[in-house]
């Protein structure tokens, strides 16, 4: 069906078919074909990210993709009654083992470079108003529940733990207002290509394959991606992240040192505790039974691990590398009196 839209819409003849994950794809002329759904995106969004992909592949970026048009010139074609959008990939060799942090500085200065305005993809400067508005949805969920019956066991962990992560939240909100305040942006803290969220997993390798998927790109402070590989580094295995934090930091910095304003950017959003909202946000959308015990599981782990999460952020500076004295990064005190 999709070598077939290949030939039709775009003028393409595929080999085979091969399934990278999450991505369908197709091999041929020496090309591998990513076949992308929009996701609801409009042609003016694809448009942007279309630019952006063109530009970092300008810089040298060898594995963004280049977004292809149908014979039409459209970005979105619809076929049998479903819209795709066509990556195009040249199948390169394959990929020795990388350092990670280095290659994502790079990926970093070049999105600095972005020559034109962002506007649809841009997150920058909204932090704050974000965490606010789902803290405050969380909060209406919360004060619901409070006077009645927990439902479930879920519903119980969340209404006894959500004063704690509330505090955390106000914690991490006060961090980023105050680094704003106090703190002045250097010329590499200027809006940069990341991702919704990067982890070590985010380019593959699929099969042998990198991909950079430009679907899953915002225009954000280099720190997003920093704070959310950090993240799910941490959570991997919270009893060994620490030499393998620092060296990636390492390697990160080797390319592109970080400004104060970077580091207390990026503790602001650890100290955010993202992963706790992603598992109560989940759990009130989700239909699925399955998915809900899941969710309780996690939610039950999540507390459990709440003080080695404390311990974590205490220590988050040093193992990383970061130069507390010379760039005064504050500490979050609570952390060193409990």
């Amino acid at each position: 069906m999709l070598q077939k839209m290949l030939e039709n819409q775009y003028g393409v003849t595929v080999e085979e078919y091969v399934k990278l994950d999450v991505y369908e794809a197709l091999r041929g002329n020496g090309w591998l074909y990513l076949i992308s759904k929009p996701g609801g995106k409009a042609e003016e969004d694809i448009s942007e990210l279309e630019k952006i992909a063109e530009h970092l592949r300008n810089y040298g970026d060898q594995n963004v993709p280049i977004f292809l048009p149908s014979k039409e010139g459209n970005l979105i074609t619809t076929w049998e009654q479903n819209q795709y959008c066509v990556l195009a990939n040249r199948q390169l060799e394959e990929q020795r083992k990388i350092k990670l942090g280095r290659k994502l500085a790079r990926f970093h200065e070049r999105g600095r470079r972005v020559p034109f305005q962002i506007e649809r993809a841009s997150r920058i400067g909204q932090w704050k108003s974000l965490w606010e508005k789902r803290l405050e949805q969380m909060e209406r969920v919360w004060n619901g529940l409070l006077f009645q019956t927990p439902e479930d066991e879920f519903e119980r962990m969340f209404i006894d733990s959500f004063p704690y992560y509330l505090g955390l939240t106000e914690n991490a909100i006060q961090y980023l207002v105050d680094t704003e305040i106090d703190d002045e942006p250097q010329e590499t803290d200027s809006g940069t290509v990341c991702h919704e969220r990067f982890t070590s997993k985010t380019w593959g390798p699929y099969d042998k394959y990198m991909i950079k998927d430009p679907f899953d790109w915002v225009f954000d402070h280099r720190s997003r991606d920093l704070a959310e590989w950090t993240r799910e580094r941490y959570f991997r295995n919270i009893q060994t992240y620490q030499v393998e934090l620092r060296n990636f930091y390492e390697d990160y910095q080797s390319i592109a040192p970080l400004s104060s304003f970077s580091w207390r950017l990026l503790y602001s959003r650890l100290v955010f505790p993202l992963h706790y909202f992603d598992c109560i946000e989940s759990y009130y959308i989700t239909r699925s039974e399955q998915e809900k015990k899941v969710l309780e599981e996690r939610l039950s782990k999540i507390l459990r691990q709440s003080s080695d999460y404390e311990r974590f952020l205490a220590e988050f500076y040093p193992i990383s590398g970061a130069p507390i004295k010379q760039l005064h990064l504050p500490p979050l005190d609570w952390l060193y009196t409990k």
